[in-house]
């Protein structure tokens, strides 16, 4: 692959980082600011990013897994609390399964562990998991099993609420109702499925990249103006260390998470399921540490509920649980590679 971004590409990065840089909280005490939030939410609903996986021409999305990810990197740099995850993933559904669009917002549902898509077997005519990504969501698209593969299963949403990340809120669907929707290109197969959960992954790893983004630049805005004996910690040695450590691992999650979401279009489903769980495991592993990294540098304040550092750290405990953490992943990997591409598409 090429990791070069197009001209598109690139004007897309710049575009979505002006809007976020804009809107996005830059303190904890703007999360709780509505008039911000609406604002950001109005203006990410005019970008149109939401809607980049809907089909354009025939049954191809309007963009790559690659641009979806560029948009998912910027929101995760600034902390947005705005939907994107939920709402991109859903529309990857319906397109594959060429069903209509809902009426109003919309997520996807995950199982109870976050570890995939929630599915209702034969039979059963109630679902629970986890909406996840589900502020304004009216609705969840969740995996409802026929003889021949899936159909859509689609679950009401309410009651979402800021969990373990304060930017994503998500609502716990406990044994509702549901309606099956059958889609025009048939029942989703298990490669479907896997083309599907290898998309979700690279934007899990594309908003953790955002996410160390957004850390390492708040730690180093910190350790350049935070003085202690005289002289600003930023010239500490073991600080530089640090800083150094913490940004070299969030370009090397860049890589590959950019490689994840090229091979979520582009190679078969098995492959691009194996690159995304690999990226998975290094991204994962990554953020975990830069995000904690950022907390140390600011020292005794970064602990305190007042630091925006512990708002990075949460997002990237979300995105490192959806869709299965490290060790999750690095069970794929291994599956993958012992068993010649076969795969359980839903763990």
């Amino acid at each position: 692959m090429d990791v070069r971004l197009s001209p598109e590409q690139q004007a897309l990065r710049e575009a979505a980082a002006r809007l976020v840089d804009d809107l996005a909280p830059k303190s904890v005490a703007e999360l709780d600011d509505p008039a911000r939030a609406t604002r950001l939410d109005t203006a990410v609903t005019g970008s149109g990013w939401r809607e980049l996986r809907t089909p354009a021409d025939g049954e191809l999305p309007l963009a790559s897994a690659v641009e979806a990810a560029i948009v998912a990197e910027e929101l995760g740099r600034v902390a947005a609390d705005t939907p994107f995850f939920g709402p991109t993933l859903a529309a990857e559904l319906r397109r594959r399964a060429a069903a209509p669009g809902p009426a109003g917002a919309e997520t996807v549902l995950l199982s109870p562990d976050l570890s995939g898509l929630a599915v209702v077997e034969d039979g059963d005519t109630l679902c629970s998991g986890v909406a996840v990504d589900a502020r304004s969501a009216a609705s969840a698209l969740a995996l409802a099993r026929n003889g021949e593969g899936y159909d859509l299963a689609v679950v009401p949403v309410t009651g979402a609420a800021p969990g373990r990340d304060l930017t994503r809120p998500i609502a716990t669907v406990d044994r509702a109702p549901f309606e099956r929707r059958h889609g025009a290109s048939g029942p989703l197969t298990e490669a479907d499925i896997e083309t599907w959960t290898a998309l979700a992954i690279a934007l899990t790893c594309a908003d953790l990249v955002g996410t160390m983004r957004g850390a390492v630049r708040l730690a180093r805005s910190y350790a350049i103006v935070r003085q202690q004996y005289g002289v600003t910690i930023g010239t500490f040695q073991s600080v530089q260390h640090m800083l150094a450590d913490a940004f070299v691992s969030a370009e090397g999650s860049k890589s590959v998470a950019l490689h994840a979401a090229w091979a979520a279009d582009t190679l078969p489903a098995g492959e691009a399921l194996d690159a995304a769980a690999v990226a998975k495991a290094y991204c994962a592993r990554a953020a975990r540490a830069v995000c904690e990294t950022a907390i140390q540098v600011h020292g005794g304040i970064g602990n305190t509920w007042e630091c925006f550092a512990h708002v990075h750290l949460r997002r990237a405990f979300l995105s490192t649980q959806m869709l299965g953490d490290v060790g999750a992943n690095l069970d794929r990997v291994a599956a993958h590679r012992k068993l010649g591409g076969v795969h359980d598409g839903l763990r």
